[in-house]
């Protein structure tokens, strides 16, 4: 993971960019990841885990009724979350991620899945669902974190090609 981090690392220093993260499902582990890049303060602004509804809300600027319909679990949520987080910490780049590492089944959740979104400058580079192989939750977490990072360098390498052109 740590070279699709410092891909991350250098390909914003390139191109005058700068990352924060919300996240809830991850608990930290993308905040963990991005802080591990060589000289990480170049880039990464910093980030915000917020694990209930409330705190997306107050924090990240989601949308209070779509996300209380949907225990702020969605794609939309996702979206909002790295939007809102850009504002936050005046980054260019939102990462964000939500949903279930464990089972809910008070809420009707037996399979585990999660939302996440990569934005840039407002725009939405990538969203998505990811759903794990792994059923430990830390597993679980570390899964997320790891297809998240694969997914914005993923991006980013995309966005090269197109400018290349």
């Amino acid at each position: 993971m740590i070279e699709h981090v410092n891909y991350i690392h250098d390909h914003c220093l390139a191109n005058g960019l700068t990352v924060a993260v919300a996240e809830s499902v991850t608990a930290g582990q993308l905040q963990l990841n991005l802080s591990r890049a060589t000289n990480a303060s170049e880039f990464f602004q910093g980030g915000i885990t917020a694990y209930n509804t409330g705190q997306k809300v107050k924090h990240l600027q989601v949308e209070p009724i779509h996300a209380l319909d949907c225990n702020a679990v969605s794609q939309q949520v996702a979206i909002q979350m790295a939007l809102g987080v850009c504002t936050l910490f005046n980054s260019t780049v939102g990462i964000a991620a939500t949903g279930y590492a464990t089972p809910e089944p008070a809420l009707g959740v037996n399979t585990l899945y999660a939302y996440y979104a990569i934005t840039c400058k407002g725009l939405v580079l990538a969203a998505g669902k990811i759903v794990p192989v792994a059923k430990d939750p830390e597993e679980v977490m570390q899964e997320y974190a790891q297809k998240i990072i694969d997914a914005c360098c993923r991006h980013f390498k995309e966005r090269e090609l197109i400018n290349n052109e």
